[in-house]
């Protein structure tokens, strides 16, 4: 057992907590077939996605500036920058509706999420020292699921209306950062008084115990954010190229994205027995697999394709919390939210990077198989970071 049964119990609240918190992440994109012929805008999908990650970034950058993960309770923060975030992620609900408000709401929305994702890594890290590698399976599998669930809705309850939605998800993550401050012990701050220093920033350039399994971390984002962005395209590809077949589109996509949970949960168990850097690789050179062989599978029947696209989508999120692991375990305790948040956002900046570039392609060349080796780089060169 790695745990005693009371550790286990609030291990569960930090999964549910930070399950109902990143629920606000793809929420946006669940209800992009509705926001489009408002807007009337085309462009949507790719700008939606990485307005979110921009905040993310912003925010996570300022969160490491000022140690605000390492100054105070990381349970407070985790509350009031989850309560931030579902009343951003509201906001454009109260007003008339247009394309500039929607994404100051999304950026708004991953700005505060700084202070969810990176934080629960670090109540993780403090709170389960020993198999941290389970831990965050766990952990980031919630991260996983929270992304898919929007889908879920969305795929039981096509005529849910999209305020709804947004209000659920919104009251979901709030009652989660509640949850978790009233039950979850956190360790008293290391550092109240202390900045971040800048000349921190410098050591991520540096060799150190955790920078292979920070490049790593750089080579997974690459790929996993744009694959989830562009799934519900890709599955819609799919269905073009088999008229024949009846696809519910946001049912696969949160198939392809839920199944990460199991690839985390499963990395995790796996890690404790051969070691988090070996888990990590091996789920690296399966994604790259899986991205090769994408052009050839798209020809394969619904049953085969979908199998197909639960282990790809396995595969690339159940390597991100043993880059998590392998990061926070070799990070200096004092410093290690402020390390966390930092790697992530620079992961994060990728992502942008990524999404962008992805969606420049579909404009200009169309929808393929082949399109999507624009993600290739992003295992291969996360392999080569870790063959060490």
């Amino acid at each position: 057992m790695f745990f005693s049964s009371r550790v286990n119990g609030q291990l569960l609240v930090v999964v549910f907590a930070q399950f109902a918190g990143t629920s606000l992440w793809f929420a946006g994109n669940a209800i992009l077939p509705e926001l489009q012929p408002l807007l009337k805008a085309d462009t949507l999908i790719s700008w939606i996605t990485s307005s979110v990650q921009i905040g993310f970034i912003a925010g996570t950058l300022l969160y490491a500036i000022l140690a605000i993960p390492d100054r105070f309770r990381s349970t407070t923060v985790f509350l009031v920058s989850v309560g931030l975030a579902a009343l951003a992620n509201l906001v454009w609900l109260i007003f008339p509706i247009n394309a500039t408000l929607i994404l100051a709401s999304r950026f708004m929305t991953g700005f505060f999420l700084a202070g969810v994702y990176p934080v629960g890594m670090k109540i993780a890290a403090d709170r389960f020292k020993t198999g941290l590698g389970r831990a965050m399976g766990f952990l980031v599998g919630a991260l996983v699921l929270g992304t898919a669930f929007p889908h879920l809705i969305r795929g039981l309850g096509a005529s849910i209306p999209y305020r709804t939605l947004m209000l659920s998800v919104s009251l979901l993550a709030v009652g989660g950062g509640i949850l978790l401050f009233l039950t979850v012990p956190s360790e008293p701050a290391r550092n109240k008084h202390s900045l971040f220093r800048f000349q921190a920033l410098l050591t991520l350039g540096r060799p150190s115990a955790f920078r292979p399994a920070m490049l790593g971390y750089f080579g997974h984002m690459w790929e996993v954010y744009t694959l989830w962005a562009f799934l519900p395209a890709l599955v819609s590809y799919y269905s073009q190229l088999h008229p024949e077949t009846r696809i519910e589109h946001a049912l696969w996509a949160f198939g392809a994205i839920a199944s990460g949970a199991i690839g985390c949960v499963g990395g995790g168990y796996l890690a404790g027995r051969i070691g988090s850097t070996r888990v990590a690789q091996y789920f690296l050179l399966i994604s790259a697999i899986c991205i090769l062989l994408l052009p050839w599978l798209l020809t394969l029947p619904p049953l085969w394709f979908g199998l197909f696209l639960l282990v790809w989508g396995a595969a690339a999120a159940g390597d991100s919390p043993q880059f998590s692991t392998l990061v926070a375990s070799r990070a200096t305790a004092d410093s290690r939210g402020s390390i966390l948040t930092l790697v992530t956002s620079l992961g994060f900046l990728l992502t942008v990077l990524s999404i962008q570039l992805m969606a420049w392609l579909l404009t200009h060349l169309g929808l393929s198989g082949e399109l999507f080796y624009v993600l290739l780089p992003g295992p291969l060169l996360g392999l080569l970071a870790m063959r060490k």
